[in-house]
């Protein structure tokens, strides 16, 4: 029994370091889109061209390693082609949607601290329709990461509040909470990287059809793009923005929150905010303030609030009660 006990405390152990490995990850890989795109952006493309580029090069870039992944198991995408369609509207193309309307009305740090306080959006619903209260450490923990997260997005001046940009703003964090709680169930039985691929498919034409209606500003250039002091032509940072910050960054995203569950998932996630800064300092030369270093230590000690905070689901049974 004791034996027994310890190996599935080891099994625990090892798929814990290795889903927060993968958020980590996939938190550092979204993190990178933020300089890339901003290249992009200054060398003539809109938000929503580059937004749109990088998802559909993503999905086309999945779609290999996706249909090897279904070999033989085609019936589970048939099964959850609905599951797959809402995870492309709602966490793909509704988290880029809502935030480029929110950003329209509102200062940029404003709308990304709210999108970003989806972790207490999922801590939420896992209380309310899973009864998983959160413990007192995981409030906390969530307290400290949420200050840190205002920190490093260094929201030092005052902005004006716009009512409708606040309610872009509020819808994005809603659409990234579902993001990071459809992410983490593994009860459909497709592969991360099936799910990946079909989500982005239907994202990205979903907002090539927003940007076709007028929806979403679209402009592209073939101009060369600046980055960490070197001039590179366009295709080289869009490559990046679609192969890494999309493609690798979703797969490595889900892995991970299928490991941590959306709850601890969601909080490792807030990293990217950390990564941004450092992605913006060594390619757009953009030196980090003080400030914000302090927050990134705040996130930190609050994600390590919500990781002790969590149930532990691999405890032994008490003696004389089925396994």
């Amino acid at each position: 029994m004791t034996a027994v006990t310890h190996d599935i405390e080891l099994a625990g152990s090892s798929r814990t370091s290795s889903g927060i490995a993968f958020a980590v990850a996939g938190a550092a890989s979204f993190a990178m889109s933020g300089p890339m795109a901003k290249g992009l952006i200054a060398a003539g493309w809109s938000p929503g061209s580059a937004v749109t580029v990088r998802v559909l090069l993503a999905a086309a870039i999945l779609a290999a390693p996706a249909a090897v992944a279904l070999r033989g198991r085609w019936h589970l995408l048939r099964a959850n082609l609905w599951l797959v369609a809402a995870y492309g509207l709602v966490a793909v193309a509704g988290v880029q949607l809502a935030y480029f309307n929110a950003v329209d009305h509102l200062q940029v740090g404003v709308a990304l601290l709210i999108e970003f306080t989806c972790p207490v959006a999922v801590l939420a619903w896992m209380w309310w329709r899973h009864h998983q209260r959160p413990s007192r450490l995981t409030a906390i923990g969530a307290v400290l990461a949420i200050a840190g997260l205002f920190l490093v997005l260094d929201l030092t001046s005052g902005a004006a509040i716009d009512l409708v940009g606040l309610a872009w703003a509020f819808a994005a964090m809603v659409c990234a909470a579902v993001y990071w709680v459809m992410s983490a169930d593994e009860d459909n039985g497709l592969p991360g990287i099936a799910l990946a691929a079909g989500g982005l498919t239907f994202g990205g034409l979903a907002l090539l059809l927003g940007g076709i209606v007028g929806i979403i500003p679209l402009a592209a250039s073939t101009a060369d793009v600046e980055l960490a002091g070197s001039m590179w032509p366009w295709w080289g940072p869009m490559l990046v923005l679609g192969a890494v910050t999309a493609g690798l960054a979703y797969v490595l995203s889900i892995e991970g929150s299928r490991r941590l569950g959306s709850r601890l998932g969601s909080f490792v996630g807030l990293a990217e905010a950390v990564f941004g800064v450092a992605f913006a300092w060594l390619l757009l030369a953009e030196t980090p303030r003080a400030v914000q270093l302090l927050g990134g230590a705040l996130i930190l000690l609050g994600v390590v609030g919500v990781k002790l905070g969590e149930p532990r689901l691999d405890a032994p049974a008490a003696p004389g009660t089925a396994p």
